[in-house]
C-alpha cells in the first residue's frame, strides 16, 4: 500500500513523540485498535477483511503483540476511518474549568438575577444532583465509576482541590470543573465550611 508523504510525516511525528515521552507508541496500538473497532461496531473479521490483513494478525495486535508495519497500521486506520494519530497518541481525560467570572451570562429585567450557563446536558444523558458539605481533613478519594460518567462541580463556599486524583485543580467560590468520573478522582476541602454542588452525568 502506498503511503503519502504527509501521512508518513504524521506517523513519524507520533512515533517520535512517544519516544520523547519515554514510552513506546506501539504500546498504545492494541488498546486503541480495540477501542476504535468496538466504537465502529465492526467485528475482528470485518475490520481485517477491509484492511486486507489476517484476522489472527489483528487479534494479536489488539492483544498488544506483534510489530506492525506502517502499511498495516495505515490500512487499519482506513478500515476504521480514523487518523493515524488516534492509534498512536493515547486518549487524555477531558477536564474543563470555568472560573467564577467566566461563562455566558443571562440577566433578568425584573430582578437582580444572573444565570450563567456552565454545562448543557448532552442528548440521552442522565444527571444526579448532590449538595456537598465538606470540611478540611483527609481527601475524599473516589474509585472510577461506570464507563462514560462525567462529574460537574460548582464550588459555592470555601476552597477545595477537585478533579482527577493525578491532577486536582484548586477551586474558589463560583468556580466550575468537569472531569471524567470513570477514572480515580478526589475532593479535598481546604477551608472550613466548604460547600459545593455536584452533578454526576451518566451517558
Amino acid at each position: 500500500m502506498f503511503v503519502k508523504s504527509n501521512e508518513t510525516t504524521e506517523i513519524m511525528n507520533s512515533l517520535g513523540k512517544g519516544i520523547m515521552d519515554g514510552q513506546s507508541p506501539l504500546g498504545y496500538i492494541g488498546p486503541s485498535l480495540r477501542r476504535e473497532r468496538e466504537r465502529s461496531g465492526m467485528s475482528l473479521t470485518e475490520v481485517a477483511r477491509r484492511a486486507g490483513v489476517a484476522k489472527s494478525t489483528l487479534s494479536q495486535l489488539e492483544s498488544g503483540g506483534g510489530n506492525p508495519s506502517v502499511e498495516t497500521l495505515w490500512a487499519l486506520c482506513v478500515a476504521l476511518d480514523v487518523p493515524m494519530s488516534q492509534l498512536l497518541d493515547p486518549p487524555r481525560p477531558r477536564v474543563q474549568v470555568i472560573r467564577a467570572d467566566e461563562g455566558p451570562e443571562l440577566t433578568s429585567d425584573r430582578a437582580d438575577y444572573r444565570a450563567t450557563l456552565v454545562a448543557s446536558c448532552p442528548p440521552s444523558a442522565r444527571r444526579d444532583l448532590y449538595r456537598l458539605a465538606v470540611e478540611p481533613g483527609p481527601a475524599r478519594e473516589s474509585e472510577p465509576h461506570m464507563p462514560g460518567v462525567v462529574e460537574h462541580v460548582i464550588l459555592s463556599a470555601g476552597r477545595a482541590l477537585v478533579g482527577l486524583a493525578s491532577a486536582p485543580v484548586e477551586l474558589g467560590p463560583g468556580d466550575y470543573i468537569a472531569y471524567p468520573g470513570d477514572v480515580a478522582h478526589v475532593f479535598e476541602a481546604l477551608e472550613p465550611g466548604t460547600r459545593a454542588v455536584l452533578v454526576s452525568e451518566h451517558n
